[in-house]
């Protein structure tokens, strides 16, 4: 190994430990509740009630207990990609780590659009109009990017402050929709009629494809998980975190979507930016219009620190490939100053912000944020599908049960494997049923071109940086 390839104790000892218990707990909120779930998932109407609790019990929880394992476990840089390396050897472990990064290239836009959506609203009721609008959409996407990148590339004892005030951003206006929502019930009634049967599923080909975003909605407490040894005592820290964050942000989904149907018909709501338009109704109707523009400038916040938290923690993950050498070795490097992986970030920004771009050609505002959150959810869940199967396949090793500081899924063997075998069954429907285009798609065969094309391009580029590597590794032994 030549004296500039950065190794294992090289860069990882030179990262700071610098998040505590409640960083850690507002980053998960800050990188799994969206505004724009909710909005989603009113635009998709009542029996969403009944997909949130579905997927809470079948998908969420089996989930938490199943990252809380690994992590305490294997509290080590690099989360799912170490995992996955730890059960099935490398190869297993580079997939597993690539399409959990590549994911972002596609997810970003898509969080960046639906953010600049919601910003909007920051001007109040005329917002819906510039919600629309290309060019602004564009404009505040971009910036919100170069911010979370500088931020996080400066350092993550600088860039968590972002994390965290995202994390208060996103709650607290989610809050504020369920509180104006009691109010104008109260004092008007709802907008929408809700029973036992409108609740429960209605099987269409809307609901199928969303089916996939409500299970996404429930991701992301395996990334601070990523970033473990930036953490302070880790494997106390985590666990508390993901139940505590756990159970707030299941309660808000659900909450919130009562509320945000309680304020506006699921027809007129916007999938993006419908929970600042249920807002503004109902602060409208309260004769404190206000409370619509307050929402709007901390939701802002809230997705530029779900922007900073998802920057922080995936670039983690190509920056531990990087010092594996499966990918080339400058993304291992760490910057000398501010002690970040700052080429793995660079990266990911740069790829990002091309998709965000090339994503807009021959689409319309909607159609481009659908095929983005597909392709998203597609990669994404293929390190699900390696998460849920390593914890099956190490929960037979005898350090399990001998390591003092393991938050173990209960019920032994068993509970292992009803945990990974739910989470594991979730994600593989997730993943088929991302591939049926929404209703009202008008190409739908373009669709799925675009889809399929972009989600295998993606993998086979992750397969050629591999062999490379691996090629590359064998000639230096």
């Amino acid at each position: 190994m030549t004296a500039s390839s950065p190794t294992s104790l090289d860069s990882k000892s030179q990262l700071r430990k610098t998040m505590g218990f409640w960083d850690v707990l507002l980053f998960n909120i800050a990188t799994v509740l969206g505004p724009r779930w909710i909005a989603a998932a009113g635009h998709n109407g009542t029996s969403s009630i009944s997909l949130w609790i579905l997927a809470a019990v079948f998908f969420f929880v089996p989930g938490a207990l199943v990252i809380n394992e690994l992590s305490s476990r294997f509290p080590e840089e690099g989360g799912l990609y170490s995992w996955s390396k730890e059960a099935f050897g490398p190869f297993h472990g580079f997939v597993a780590g690539w399409t959990y990064w590549i994911y972002t290239v596609f997810y970003f836009p898509g969080l960046l659009l639906a953010s600049a959506s919601m910003a909007a609203y920051i001007i109040g009721g005329r917002g819906a109009v510039l919600a629309q609008d290309r060019t602004f959409l564009m404009t505040v996407s971009l910036s919100m990017l170069l911010v979370a990148v500088v931020l996080n590339i400066v350092g993550l004892n600088i860039g968590k402050w972002l994390q965290n005030a995202g994390g208060v951003g996103t709650y607290v206006p989610l809050l504020m929709l369920a509180g104006v929502a009691a109010v104008v019930v109260w004092k008007h009634g709802s907008v929408t009629h809700f029973t036992v049967a409108n609740m429960l599923p209605t099987w269409n080909w809307d609901t199928v494809n969303f089916w996939s975003q409500i299970a996404f909605a429930f991701t992301g407490l395996e990334l601070v998980s990523a970033m473990s040894e930036e953490v302070r005592d880790p494997r106390r820290t985590l666990p508390r975190a993901v139940f505590g964050a756990g159970a707030l942000i299941a309660l808000m989904y659900i909450v919130g979507t009562f509320a945000i149907l309680a304020l506006v018909p699921a027809a007129n709501l916007d999938p993006q930016s419908g929970v600042f338009n249920a807002i503004t109704v109902g602060s409208m109707a309260l004769k404190l219009g206000f409370l619509g523009v307050v929402a709007a400038i901390l939701v802002t916040v809230g997705n530029a620190g779900g922007v900073g938290s998802t920057v922080a923690g995936i670039a983690r993950v190509p920056f531990v490939v990087g010092v594996d050498r499966y990918l080339p070795a400058a993304f291992g490097k760490i910057h000398p100053r501010w002690k970040t992986p700052y080429v793995s970030i660079l990266v990911q920004a740069t790829i990002s912000g091309a998709i965000l771009v090339g994503s807009q050609i021959n689409e319309t505002t909607r159609g481009a944020y659908q095929f983005l959150i597909d392709a998203a959810i597609i990669l994404y869940f293929i390190p699900f599908l390696y998460m849920f199967a390593a914890v099956i396949k190490l929960a037979r090793r005898k350090d399990r049960k001998e390591n003092p500081h393991a938050v173990l899924v209960p019920g032994g063997i068993a509970g292992v494997w009803i945990c990974g075998g739910l989470g594991f069954l979730v994600v593989l429907v997730g993943i088929a049923v991302s591939l049926v285009p929404p209703g009202d798609t008008l190409n739908k065969m373009g669709f799925e071109l675009k889809l399929v094309g972009g989600t295998v391009a993606s993998v086979l580029l992750g397969l050629m940086l591999y062999w490379r590597g691996a090629r590359a590794k064998q000639t230096e032994m």
